[in-house]
């Protein structure tokens, strides 16, 4: 059976418009492939990979609780639910696979508890970063390492959506500072965050 690699490129552009490649939902259940997703931010490298490699800059836009220690096989874990218990707060315990400063980032990554045969099974995360000038980034995300089966095909669903929310609010982020987690712009909300 030959086998078709399936990509799915988001580009968020100002007033955060979609762009996705046709068939996502059918490719996606039949194929799981890399997702990949793509914003232009208005900050430098620099400023992005912070974003990415603090606790501050990842809970300006990704969660509202981080951990991060910055070297490779280092903790890397954000709590979306920080006050709920151990395994139900986000992603937890997740390890950093490689570090370039300010090109590159990759992260183990697991599925929300709502597929618990699933969540203790990993995927991993790259984050690319191209500068396009002085004062913009290309943010490139990649998610790769699926299963296969029905459950598989969900979470993949699950991420192809959420990732995209997650870019949303980097770029808000630059462009309106960091993210109110107690009142989440329109727009930004996604299916788990409440």
């Amino acid at each position: 059976m030959k086998k078709v690699k399936h990509v799915i490129l988001a580009t968020i552009a100002v007033g955060f418009g979609l762009a996705l490649s046709g068939g996502v939902q059918e490719a996606a259940a039949q194929q799981l492939e890399t997702l990949e997703i793509q914003v232009e931010v208005s900050a430098s490298p620099t400023e992005v990979w912070e974003a990415w490699t603090t606790v501050e800059g990842l809970q300006s836009f990704f969660g509202r609780k981080a951990i991060v220690d910055l070297r490779t096989d280092g903790e890397f874990s954000i709590h979306f639910f920080p006050e709920n218990p151990a395994g139900l707060r986000g992603a937890e315990g997740m390890m950093l696979l490689a570090i370039e400063p300010e090109q590159r980032l990759a992260f183990t990554w697991d599925a929300p508890p709502k597929w618990p045969q699933i969540r203790n099974k990993r995927t991993f995360v790259e984050v690319l970063l191209d500068p396009i000038d002085a004062e913009s980034t290309r943010v490139t995300l990649r998610h790769m390492g699926w299963g296969r089966g029905q459950d598989w095909s969900e979470v993949h669903d699950y991420f192809a959506e959420g990732w995209i929310v997650v870019l949303k609010r980097l770029k808000y982020a630059f462009d309106h500072g960091p993210i109110d987690w107690d009142d989440v712009p329109d727009g930004l909300l996604y299916r788990s965050d409440n």
